[in-house]
């Protein structure tokens, strides 16, 4: 099944929106220059630069290369890493068993994969929103600002995601900014997720610089949904919204069963269509 279900998580201002925006143009759901913070609808959003409430988004990733190895744009920056402690390695970061990342070495083939990307608020007040947006997918996007490190919001999404037993692809974003340091939070998020150096990838939201190593990660590393189209209809309903011409709007993740389009369904709480 070419689905991959995911969510950006991180630390509010590292950079989720910009970098969605970059994936909606890279795979040609927008055009470039659209516009900014294109998944940030409401007016506060806008006016704050933050996301307040989730939101998802769909495309369409051709895959053009019959086999791919993974590489980062910054795989040359580990071999002359010094491996000294930086500023930022003071930051306490605990020690948690969790799962492995799921980096096997499938290679990816000629055909297009439906992304379904879901982009979640950053400040703490807004954690439910994570939550149900964790629900709804495989694997998530852990991203990290080069140039702030690892922060308490960001173990705080990592261990939500752990306890999802979802797969995670460590992110290092804005790698443009001049004060940027990149290898620094690569050995942070090293000791933080267990992880090894190449399961890293290295972006810049706002240049698109590493976006499409991002996306075949993405189609590599991120498990398809579980399908059982034969079992009875059970969809998860991970958030709606009224619009003023077709009413409620639900975004729902069909785990058992399947729909059809213009396809009715009953709403047991309220036993309404």
């Amino acid at each position: 099944m070419n689905i991959r279900n995911f969510a950006i998580i991180a630390h509010i201002d590292h950079g989720k929106s910009t970098l969605a925006d970059r994936l909606l143009e890279k795979t040609g759901t927008v055009k470039v220059g659209s516009g900014d913070q294109l998944l940030d609808t409401m007016e506060l959003e806008r006016e704050k630069g933050i996301t307040i409430k989730l939101n998802p988004a769909r495309m369409f990733y051709e895959v053009k290369h019959q086999e791919s190895r993974i590489k980062n744009v910054a795989d040359a920056r580990f071999s002359a890493l010094p491996h000294s402690q930086e500023s930022r390695n003071d930051i306490q970061i605990p020690e948690t068993p969790h799962f492995r990342l799921q980096t096997s070495d499938l290679r990816l083939s000629d055909s297009t994969y439906q992304l379904n990307l879901i982009d979640t608020p950053g400040h703490v007040d807004f954690g439910y929103e994570v939550s149900r947006s964790l629900a709804a997918v495989e694997g998530v996007l852990l991203l990290v600002d080069a140039s702030q490190g690892i922060q308490a919001q960001t173990l705080t999404n990592l261990h939500l995601a752990e306890a999802s037993h979802l797969v995670i692809i460590p992110v290092v974003n804005k790698i443009d900014l001049p004060h940027a340091q990149a290898e620094v939070t690569a050995q942070q998020l090293v000791k933080a997720l267990k992880c090894g150096e190449d399961d890293i990838c290295f972006v810049s939201g706002k240049t698109g610089e590493g976006v499409e190593e991002l996306l075949q990660a993405i189609v590599k590393r991120i498990p398809p949904p579980k399908s059982q189209p034969d079992e009875p209809l059970r969809a998860l309903v991970f958030d709606s919204f009224f619009d003023t011409f077709l009413g409620v709007v639900a975004y729902v993740k069909v785990v058992s069963g399947h729909l059809k389009k213009n396809q009715s369904l009953l709403m047991k709480a309220t036993g309404r269509f």
